[in-house]
This record gives C-alpha cells, sequence and structure tokens, in this order.
C-alpha cells in the first residue's frame, strides 16, 4: 500500500534519519580524535552555554538518568575539563563550570562543529543551505524539539548529550 500523499516526495523522513546517521557517525569520528565522545562533547558545550548548571539540571536537559550524568562529569572532571564548585544559592548542590582546559576544547569543538557542517553541506549552494536550515529548525520547533542539544529518544543507556550531527558548539 502506498502512503505517499500526490506531489510530495517519497522517503523523506528515510533519507533525513541515514543523513542523521551519517552526520552523527562522522562527529563522533571527530571527537573521538581529540579524545571525546559525543556525549562529552554535548555536555561541554552545554556548559559552555550555560555555566553554572547543577548535575539534576544537566540530567533534564539531556533526558538521562542522573546516575548517567555523575559518571560522565566525573570522567570529565577527572581528565580536568569540568569542576563542580559548590552552590552559593543551595549548598546541597554543585555547580558545573569548564575549566581553562575545558574552554580550550570548547573552541576547539567549536572549530571542529564548523568544519563537520561545511563538508556536510558542501553539495549544497549557500542559499539552497541556508533553506535547508530554516526548514530542519521549522521541523524540529514543530516536534518540540531543543535546538541546542541532541537527546537519544528512545534509547537505551544513552546521554543524548553529544551526538549532535553537527551542531556548532
Amino acid at each position: 500500500m502506498d502512503l505517499a500523499t500526490p506531489g510530495r516526495p517519497k522517503r523523506t523522513a528515510f533519507l533525513l534519519s541515514q543523513l542523521g546517521a551519517v552526520a552523527s557517525s562522522r562527529f563522533a569520528d571527530r571527537t573521538r580524535e581529540i579524545g571525546l565522545t559525543p556525549s562529552d562533547a554535548g555536555v561541554i558545550r552545554l556548559l559552555g552555554r550555560a555555566p553554572g548548571l547543577s548535575q539534576r539540571s544537566l540530567a533534564d536537559r539531556l533526558g538521562a538518568v542522573p546516575s548517567r550524568v555523575v559518571s560522565l562529569i566525573d570522567s570529565l572532571q577527572d581528565r580536568g575539563l569540568v569542576e563542580r564548585v559548590r552552590s552559593s544559592t543551595d549548598r546541597r548542590n554543585y555547580e558545573l563550570h569548564l575549566t581553562d582546559a575545558g574552554k580550550r576544547v570548547l573552541r576547539e569543538l567549536r572549530g571542529i562543529a564548523e568544519q563537520h557542517e561545511a563538508e556536510l553541506l558542501a553539495p549544497l549552494t549557500d542559499e539552497q543551505a541556508t533553506q535547508l536550515g530554516a526548514l530542519l529548525s521549522q521541523l524540529a520547533s514543530g516536534h518540540g524539539l531543543d535546538s541546542d542539544l541532541h537527546r537519544d529518544v528512545g534509547r537505551d543507556g544513552g546521554t543524548g548529550g553529544g551526538r549532535d550531527g553537527g551542531r556548532k558548539a
């Protein structure tokens, strides 16, 4: 049975899925080259944009279980990229901040993301790339997606923090 709507291209969702998988895989390869997982990269990017988040708030933003976020932050802290600072407003909580080394990695991630996006969009003209970006933003907004991070909806075990497929760091 053909459920395609007349006048609309078929397999658009499939093509989006394929491109998303390629973009995620290539981004993971790039982050691996600097010793990070995509989840590490996503957390670093998020803390760069929202310094002082608590682990609980970070877990909520990522759609991850708090225990997974604790181990992720422990790993980033052990590598000197993130620090926990006791909250001045609630002594029971810690705020998460990038260290100077974490800020350097964030700058490196921005360059990686820009190169990644340029390579992914290379077959398009500047006008087409702009139009595609606008259409994808409209679709993402229409489906209630956060444009700042990639949540692994429906997957087990991931934090969803870094598989951003090329969103700017």
